[in-house]
């Protein structure tokens, strides 16, 4: 252990180490019984072992370094760069949601905020309008009363002298049938008078 512990310092692998102690001892063994036992386990063969040994790691370590390895690199590099490339398009797809979201709500805040307006627009001309027709309606009503009233006093008093006139004329001839006395329209409408003013005081 001493000697494997000192080799390694030394920078000798310690399998090797083990592998020759291995060897060193089974050679012996070997030769004390007469036979020669594995070949990979004699000592004699080792050089040759070694170098192919040193051969196969120096052509391995080559097409790891010059081959696989940059291949892996770029295999690597490229799978990296299309991660990183889908990162990148996700934000900036997450940015564009945004951006689209945020004008949406704009948007419908506008369209809500005009609907309101053109509402309260249209309610203040309706009104407008329903004052204005009214009003005219108003008028053209109290125009035609007027014109009913005025009408009507009219008839009135077309109707009152009609029956004024009628009354003195029965009462001409009421006076003339019964008295046999002429009795003149003035003094008709004198008497007429006088009695529409008693029945209006009786009354």
């Amino acid at each position: 252990m001493f000697l494997v512990s000192r080799l390694a310092k030394t920078g000798v692998s310690a399998s090797v180490v083990v592998c020759a102690v291995l060897s060193s001892h089974l050679a012996k063994a070997a030769g004390d019984g007469g036979s020669k036992g594995l070949p990979q386990l004699d000592i004699t063969t080792w050089p040759n072992q070694l170098l192919w040994l040193a051969i196969t790691f120096t052509v391995g370590y080559f097409l790891m370094a010059k081959v696989i390895t940059p291949r892996i690199s770029i295999v690597l590099d490229t799978r990296r760069q299309l991660v990183a490339d889908d990162l990148k398009r996700a934000k900036i797809a997450d940015a564009e949601a945004k951006q689209m979201k945020q004008a949406y709500e704009d948007e419908l805040e506008a369209a809500r905020t005009a609907a309101a307006e053109s509402a309260s627009k249209a309610m203040v001309q309706a009104k407008a309008q329903a004052e204005t027709a009214e009003s005219d309606l108003s008028a053209k009503l109290a125009k035609k009363t007027k014109a009913s009233e005025t009408k009507l006093a009219k008839m009135r008093d077309e109707a009152m002298s009609n029956i004024n006139d009628l009354a003195k004329e029965l009462t001409l001839d009421a006076v003339s049938n019964i008295t046999g006395m002429k009795v003149t329209k003035t003094d008709a409408d004198k008497a007429l008078k006088k009695v529409l003013k008693q029945s209006g005081q009786e009354a």
